[in-house]
């Protein structure tokens, strides 16, 4: 197997449901609609990375059951080459995910299943396919000590490193050091550095103490404001794109990091691959679920000719 980009992360199937709002506590309520579908970041970062033209390889682990079939079929329809175990004893995962009707905002449980057990072990049964890609990136869904095994092999070995620190956590001083891009949202991003990231200094300044822990880039992602880009040679708000109405946000950020990936695999600047994410990502929201609202490349270059 090879691959430009290899992902690790997880896969679950996400339980959506939209509401007017939460219910409180020993409530029940009335939705508006279900929705099953396939999502887990680092699925839908790869999904995300195949559908925008990069040869994408991804680590995780599935058990047997319905949801496996649904993952490996919905990487076999994007073109994501799975690099999975699976496994009889244990299920794979899944996730809640409330969606407010009036604006697409989500709240979400995530329960990564047989892909919570995930070590240094298994992901070392894939040095050479992550010593051999050009990007390898993680985020902090599975267990912590495989994202560091994941990222010190890549960093051996020369490859690209992006971590997208979601959900937040509190990382290995050294960490942060393995990264030659962090993407975290302002919440990961004042949860990292203790700066509150409420506007586009704020976000500078997160940047700037993420660099200056040994990131090369920092690029913190703002959502309908678009995103910091921060590293030794550019420091720039990169305002978002409108693409059309908002049907849903979940799955934006996976959409960012995935197109992102596979821009710096087609040679752009990262400024570019940041302009490539912002557009993939406003795309995204304008569908309902996660990996299937992932813009194909043809879209996301249409939208970018149209706002040079």
């Amino acid at each position: 197997m090879q691959a430009d980009i290899v992902i690790l992360g997880i896969f679950v199937a996400d339980t959506a449901f939209r509401a007017s709002r939460q219910p409180v506590m020993g409530e029940t309520i009335l939705g508006e609609a279900f929705h099953l579908s396939p999502g887990g970041k680092g699925s839908n970062q790869a999904v995300a990375a195949a559908k925008a033209g990069a040869r994408t390889a991804f680590i995780t682990k599935l058990g047997t059951d319905a949801f496996a079939d649904m993952a490996l079929s919905v990487w076999q329809q994007a073109g994501v080459q799975p690099a999975v175990s699976q496994h009889s004893d244990a299920s794979t995962g899944a996730a809640y995910i409330f969606i407010e009707a009036a604006t697409g905002n989500n709240a979400i449980i995530v329960c990564p299943g047989i892909a919570g057990q995930l070590g240094p072990n298994d992901i070392s049964r894939h040095q050479q396919l992550i010593a051999s890609a050009q990007v390898f990136m993680v985020q902090l869904e599975q267990p912590l000590e495989a994202a560091l095994c994941g990222l010190e092999i890549a960093r051996a070995a020369g490859t690209t490193t992006i971590l997208n620190p979601a959900p937040a956590a509190s990382l290995p001083e050294h960490m942060l050091g393995l990264c030659d891009y962090i993407t975290p949202n302002e919440t990961e991003a004042e949860a990292l550095t203790g700066i509150s990231v409420q506007n586009a200094d704020g976000a500078r300044r997160a940047a700037e103490a993420l660099c200056r822990c040994g990131v090369g880039t920092a690029i913190i992602t703002l959502g309908e404001r678009g995103a910091y880009l921060h590293n030794d040679e550019i420091s720039q708000l990169i305002p978002a794109f409108h693409a059309g109405l908002v049907a849903e946000t979940t799955g934006a950020g996976d959409a960012f990091n995935g197109g992102f990936a596979a821009a710096l695999v087609a040679g752009l600047s990262p400024f570019e691959a940041t302009r490539f994410g912002c557009a993939t990502a406003a795309l995204s929201v304008t569908r309902p679920g996660t990996a299937s609202s992932m813009p194909a490349k043809t879209e996301i270059q249409a939208l970018l000719s149209q706002n040079p």
